[in-house]
């Protein structure tokens, strides 16, 4: 796709086919196998455990056989995976030098139609020999996923893709609702949800309440998929991926859904069209 010998600039090929140029300059930096090895335990620990921080987790590590990790180790993976503790904390609007914050919207908001509050959320891919990151929109009452992509960074550019081909192909909801990773505190983020007329709610700083349906989706996609796999490259977790997404909204109920496909519960709560006059 990007020519490197062409005359045109790469920043302007870049442009015209609307990637970031960050990703077209990125080299993936190797990961030690020793904390990709981690980093799947920290993963698994943290679907089971959301509210176990680092000093939790580097004491699990030591019962599972690494006494040896500390907890600024513990730390800085869970960085570079994009996670966080879930749990109620005071100050949680308090905004980060440099970011702007939203609030939250949701808090008792009364939510009963579909395309009325949107979820957007960032996870950690393990594979065979390195990982990925796959961000969702996701439907907040039907748990429909509307539009996913996988990446190999957490650039702002990647959750605005995905955010506009919900739009393109669902139209827009009235709220955007988000946690504070950095990818949506960006301005290139804010601008996609606001040039729709959409409100942006943003979860507390490691809120549990906030987000509890979109960490239950990750864990089935990971238990009955991901972890059954190693994938050996980004085009196979891709692929894999998508396709237990389009078996999950058309062929997976839900108990919390009556049993319905999140697909099938999606179409009974789209709003009605008033009949023309």
């Amino acid at each position: 796709m990007i020519d490197r010998t062409h005359e045109l600039p790469i920043n302007q090929q870049a442009k015209l086919a609307g990637i970031s140029r960050g990703s077209v300059y990125y080299l993936p930096r190797p990961v030690r196998p020793e904390d990709l090895e981690l980093m799947c335990h920290i993963d698994r620990l943290h679907l089971e455990h959301p509210f176990m921080g680092s000093r939790q987790l580097r004491d699990q590590l030591h019962r599972l056989g690494y006494p040896h990790v500390g907890r600024d180790r513990v730390r800085g993976l869970m960085r570079r995976m994009g996670v966080e503790a879930l749990f109620r904390k005071p100050g949680t609007s308090k905004r980060h030098p440099g970011h702007t914050v939203y609030p939250y919207l949701l808090r008792g908001l009364e939510i009963r139609e579909a395309n009325q509050v949107w979820a957007l959320d960032t996870t950690y891919i393990p594979m065979a020999r390195g990982f990925v990151y796959l961000t969702c929109v996701i439907d907040w009452i039907s748990r429909k996923v509307l539009a996913a992509k996988v990446a190999i960074t957490l650039e702002a550019c990647h959750a605005v893709d995905v955010l506009n081909e919900a739009f393109a192909r669902y139209g827009r909801p009235q709220i955007v609702n988000t946690d504070q990773g950095s990818q949506f505190t960006a301005n290139d983020f804010v601008q996609a949800v606001k040039a729709q007329g959409c409100q942006l709610s943003m979860d507390g700083k490691g809120a549990w309440r906030d987000n509890v349906f979109v960490e239950r989706f990750w864990k089935s996609l990971k238990y009955e998929r991901v972890y059954l796999h190693a994938y050996d490259s980004v085009s196979q977790a891709r692929e894999s991926i998508m396709d237990y997404i389009d078996w999950y909204n058309h062929k997976r109920p839900h108990s919390s859904l009556d049993r319905q496909t999140p697909h099938e519960a999606f179409t009974a709560l789209l709003p009605a069209v008033p009949m023309a006059a």
